[in-house]
């Protein structure tokens, strides 16, 4: 009785495991999938460090050096120095309307 009983039990039992490998809650292809997002997330970290690293540069440039504030101020806000004349060349247009 045992023995006819082992057989099924143990198909029944490899069954139960193949599916939990396979499709179940830790399987393989969940481990896999869970592997490509940290991958991805690695990537975003890296390129968020670049990002930090180049804008903590520019803030040690500006803590430092005045010269590159005033550069910063002249080329994004327009600012000029008490005294100076500000002349504003316009782009050539041709007779079409587009730029040569």
């Amino acid at each position: 009785m045992f023995r006819k009983l082992l057989i099924p039990v143990l198909v029944v039992l490899f069954v139960v495991l193949q599916y939990k490998l396979w499709v179940g809650e830790g399987s393989l292809a969940e481990v896999a999938s869970m592997e490509r997002d940290i991958e991805t997330q690695q990537q975003a970290i890296e390129e968020r460090k670049k990002r930090n690293m180049a804008m903590q540069a520019e803030i040690d440039s500006f803590k430092n050096d005045q010269d590159a504030v005033e550069e910063r101020a002249r080329s994004d806000l327009g600012m000029i120095r008490e005294g100076e004349i500000y002349f504003q060349i316009p782009d050539r247009v041709s007779k079409s309307g587009k730029k040569p």
